[in-house]
């Protein structure tokens, strides 16, 4: 062979071993190292020969790119190879022989070497050794890698890459995980095919069942090609180990919605064979006080998110807003979330601000279709939870009738879904579970509660200790409300307005328990409530404020708060107005010094609505 010939070298694809190594090619490798006899070349990773030193060319340092001839492959399996230079070739790939195993079939392999390719959705480094999730068309699994212990094993490697592994198939703790061999990321040509191939098949195993809605209702009917958008995306974030953070209103509504979502998810995640404590780690449910997504609440989520990124090499998480995330109130915090790359998701029922949707790779919203806030979010997340997973269903359809009766919705829906509850649960009893939830969310503040939020709705189990929680809970919960009602009803002043609405006043800053239950928003709820009864078919508006805030609380007066917010904060300077809510239940905040002001003009704006 002339070094001036025109040939053809080939470049040893990772996956390939020796097989795949032919006497009398030339191939392109990498200096690995130098003996007194020759110089050591890798093929690949997995590949090496020798080039003895009377057939060294040219002078080189480690890790130089060299071309070889192969002379001959021993019996042993040792490569001998002479350095050739040419001065024109061709390269041409050299892929595998061995076709790869999908991970979905490695159970049958225990013990067996496999060749897995995939993309790397976690690098996690213990102690000992270091923990790749690799995710491909068909499933999940840890593949662990060891040199020394605590030290990363293939840096090269990174979040995102598409890799061939080699490994045995072992069982530990009852999992399957691979043992490392050897693993190196694909070339161009070859990720691109094998990312092609596993976007291609996830994007058939995201897709939801198509199944009927648990009732019959218009408006869901038209929501649902948004609500299976958004169910594919939560499972395609499941079946790709991307993390999610699912941000919902700390109400029995807000909390029914999320939960459905919690039970569908943790149940996939659980199939999905991956840790055995991925549904902790992958899946995180946190409450929101307020009915948007705060500036607060982003900032610890991406706090969170870039801390697992950097510790525990985690995707960066989807973001899932579910009774939030649909109004103008939330865009400064949508506008980090695109600033991070953070995909996000909103399961709302708040009459909706377009300009978020830009913000937004899926919004299931009833305004959209011409429905309203009585199709609640807890109602919404029960459908899309089913279209999840649909394996869960019969642990939470009587989600949404808590969720109608807590949420005080009149859409004919909330009947329907109280019939689907009934006989299990009653009217009655839908409501005591909303008030346990409400209860209880107000002492766990931004915790979960994971485990017992489940007890409170009966997905703990044990019915017997459902029973007695939450009858526990209503009797405190009520106590505490009899006796913020008894300190506040007799400071409650009221107006007749000038549409001829009945307007109640009170201070449930200066009259009301501070810092217990009911806070400020249910305290105004319940003296509404009453003071309903107390004028049946009468147009009622109970405004409860503070120092700093206001709530409102509106019975057969047709107001819009969040353009009524909108108004105020253009119409007065130095208020300081913002809030929002539904269009006649929600919550203002402004400056302290300006509150007469704003009260003032917030009353003539209710005194000018529709009854």
């Amino acid at each position: 062979m002339t070094d001036t010939e025109d040939t053809i070298v080939y470049r040893l694809g990772s996956n390939c071993d020796l097989d795949e190594v032919e006497e009398g090619k030339t191939y392109l490798g990498r200096v690995q190292g130098f003996a007194p006899f020759g110089v050591f070349v890798q093929l690949n990773d997995r590949v090496k020969g020798l080039v003895h030193k009377s057939n060294v060319k040219v002078q080189h340092s480690e890790r130089d790119p060299i071309i070889v001839h192969v002379l001959q492959i021993r019996s042993n399996g040792n490569i001998d190879l002479e350095e050739v230079t040419p001065t024109v070739y061709q390269t041409q790939n050299v892929t595998k022989k061995t076709t790869s195993v999908l991970l979905a079939d490695i159970g049958k392999k225990i013990g067996r070497t496999v060749l897995i390719e995939g993309e790397v959705a976690q690098i996690k480094q213990t102690s000992g050794p270091t923990i790749f999730t690799v995710v491909d068309e068909s499933g999940t699994a840890n593949a662990a890698a060891f040199i020394e212990a605590g030290v990363r094993a293939y840096p090269e490697v990174e979040l995102g890459d598409i890799v061939g592994l080699t490994g045995e198939v072992m069982q530990r703790n009852n999992q399957l995980q691979i043992e490392v061999g050897s693993m190196a990321v694909l070339e161009p040509e070859d990720a691109a095919r094998v990312r092609e191939r596993i976007e291609a098949a996830l994007d058939l195993r995201a897709e939801p069942v198509d199944l009927p809605f648990l009732v019959e209702s218009d408006v869901l009917r038209a929501l649902k090609p948004q609500m299976r958008r958004v169910a594919k995306e939560i499972r395609k974030a499941v079946l790709t180990a991307r993390p999610i953070i699912l941000r919902h209103h700390a109400d029995a509504d807000g909390i029914c919605a999320a939960v459905a979502i919690e039970q569908a998810v943790t149940a996939l995640l659980r199939e999905s064979g991956g840790d055995f404590d991925a549904e902790y780690f992958l899946f995180k449910r946190s409450p929101s006080k307020a009915p948007f997504y705060e500036i607060e609440d982003v900032t610890r989520d991406l706090d969170f998110a870039l801390k697992d990124n950097a510790r525990y090499g985690q995707k960066m998480p989807m973001i899932l807003l579910m009774d939030n995330g649909s109004t103008e109130e939330d865009m400064p915090s949508l506008k980090v979330t695109r600033i991070y790359g953070l995909p996000v998701l909103v399961v709302d029922h708040h009459h909706p601000d377009a300009i978020v949707d830009d913000y937004l790779i899926g919004h299931v919203n009833p305004y959209h279709v011409g429905g309203d806030y009585g199709i609640t979010a807890g109602m919404l997340g029960t459908e899309i939870a089913r279209l999840v997973n649909p394996a869960i269903e019969n642990q939470i359809r009587h989600l949404p009738a808590i969720a109608g009766v807590g949420d005080r919705s009149e859409a004919p829906e909330r009947a329907r879904y109280l019939a689907l509850a009934a006989p299990e649960y009653s009217e009655d009893d839908c409501r005591d579970i909303a008030l346990a939830l409400d209860y209880e969310q107000f002492w766990l503040r931004f915790s979960d509660g994971r485990e017992v939020i489940k007890d409170i709705l009966n997905l703990g189990g044990n019915p017997e200790r459902h029973e007695k929680f939450v009858d526990l809970l209503v009797e405190e919960a009520n106590k505490a409300i009899e006796e913020q009602m008894e300190a506040i009803m007799p400071h409650v002043e009221s107006r007749m307005l000038p549409n001829g609405a009945h307007l109640f006043m009170l201070d449930v800053e200066i009259f009301a328990h501070r810092f217990t239950f009911p806070p400020p928003g249910k305290t105004s709820g319940e003296v509404h409530d009453r003071l309903v009864r107390e004028h049946p078919g009468e147009p009622v508006v109970t405004l409860g404020f503070g120092p700093d805030f206001a709530v409102l609380r509106s019975r057969g007066v047709m107001m819009n708060i969040p353009r009524m917010v909108r108004e105020l904060h253009t119409e007065i300077t130095g208020g300081g107005v913002s809030g929002g809510g539904h269009l006649v239940v929600g919550s203002i905040k402004f400056v302290e010094g300006m509150r007469d002001v704003v009260i003032e003009s917030l009353i003539q704006k209710i005194g000018e609505a529709p009854i």
